[in-house]
């Protein structure tokens, strides 16, 4: 199985969270592009974000951008 298109626009829109802060979240903004928002969309509706328009990380959330950060970093064809 590979990723979709829709997965990869929620892979990355989940790398675009902020991870510094509990108390940090993302605001999507009804001029994004709608792939931006059909992602922000589907990881509400996941149970990954509180909001439907991003709101903050769950728990799910958290544990979710940490592998997906190992991913991309894993797959980055840059050296380290």
């Amino acid at each position: 199985m590979s990723f979709s298109a829709d997965m990869v626009d929620e892979l990355n829109l989940l790398l675009k969270f902020p991870t510094e802060s509990l108390m940090q979240g993302l605001k999507i903004h009804h001029d994004a592009s709608q792939s931006v928002i059909d992602a922000a969309t589907r990881l509400y509706a996941k149970g990954i974000t509180t909001q439907p328009d991003g709101g903050y990380l769950t728990d799910l959330g958290h544990d979710l951008i940490e592998h997906a950060q190992r991913l991309r970093l894993a797959l980055d064809p840059r050296p380290n």
